[in-house]
C-alpha cells in the first residue's frame, strides 16, 4: 500500500516496491474523476511489479463523485490548464529522485490518457500509454514532439473517442515515425478497465490490457534499464 507525500510541492499517492531501490519510475494519471481510489489501485498494482509509482493530485484534494460528470467537467475546467505544467515537475522531481532507476513512464486514463501523452509530448518520457484518453484529438497537431513509444487502449463503442479519431491517431503516428501499438477492443466503451465501475468494465478487455500494459513497460523501462 502507498502514502500520501508532496513532489515539488505536489501532492499525490506514492507505492514503492517491497525491497530496496531503485526502480524504474511510473506516473499513474487520473481519470476526470480526480485522484481516488481507483487510481491508487492501480498504482499499487504496478509498484507490485517493482515500479517506483507515483499518482498526482491533479485536482488538489477536490473529487467528483462517479457519475457526477458535471462536477468532473468543471475540475476539468478548473485544474487543466494547470495539470500539465504540474506533471512535468513532477517528472523532473522524479527523474531524479534517489530510488529511481532514472527510467520513466506515463500512464493514464480518461483526461489522464491525453495528460500521458502531453506528458511525453513535453518531457523525455521513455514510453507513454494511454487508455482512451479523452479529447487527445486537440494534441494531434503537437504528437510530433514526441519521441518514445506508444501504447493506446481504446473501446469501440467509446462515444467520446469514436474509432475515426482512434485511427487518426494511428496514422499520425505512423506519419512521425513513433513506435506504437494501439489496439481497440470490441463491445467495450469508455472507462473500460474501470473495475469499480460494473457498468463501463470488461473484464477481457481490461485482462488483455493489463497484459499489454505490463509488457510493454517491462520491454521499455525494466529492460532497456538492465540491457536484456
Amino acid at each position: 500500500m502507498g502514502s500520501t507525500t508532496l513532489f515539488d510541492g505536489l501532492s499525490g499517492y506514492l507505492a514503492k516496491p517491497i525491497g530496496k531501490g531503485p526502480w524504474p519510475v511510473l506516473i499513474v494519471i487520473q481519470e476526470w474523476w480526480g485522484l481516488d481510489q481507483q487510481t491508487k489501485s492501480i498504482a499499487d498494482r504496478f509498484a507490485d511489479l517493482d515500479y517506483l509509482t507515483f499518482s498526482p493530485d491533479l485536482y488538489h484534494g477536490e473529487l467528483a463523485q462517479l457519475g457526477d460528470s458535471e462536477k468532473a467537467m468543471s475540475l476539468v475546467q478548473k485544474y487543466g490548464q494547470t495539470a500539465s505544467e504540474e506533471l512535468q515537475r513532477i517528472f523532473d522531481a522524479l527523474k531524479i529522485h534517489a530510488d529511481s532507476t532514472g527510467k520513466l513512464g506515463s500512464v493514464g486514463f480518461c483526461f489522464g490518457g491525453r495528460m500521458s501523452l502531453i506528458l511525453g509530448i513535453n518531457r523525455p518520457v521513455d514510453a507513454v500509454c494511454t487508455f482512451y484518453g479523452g479529447g487527445m484529438q486537440q494534441i494531434f497537431d503537437q504528437l510530433d514532439r514526441l519521441h518514445c513509444p506508444v501504447l493506446g487502449l481504446f473501446g469501440d463503442q467509446d462515444i467520446s473517442i469514436p474509432v475515426g479519431t482512434v485511427e487518426q491517431f494511428d496514422q499520425r503516428l505512423d506519419q512521425i515515425g513513433v513506435e506504437h501499438e494501439i489496439v481497440v477492443y470490441p463491445n467495450s466503451g469508455h472507462a473500460f478497465f474501470r473495475d469499480s465501475d460494473p457498468k463501463a468494465y470488461k473484464p477481457e478487455a481490461s485482462k488483455d490490457a493489463w497484459q499489454r500494459v505490463t509488457k510493454f513497460f517491462d520491454r521499455h523501462l525494466h529492460r532497456k534499464y538492465v540491457l536484456k
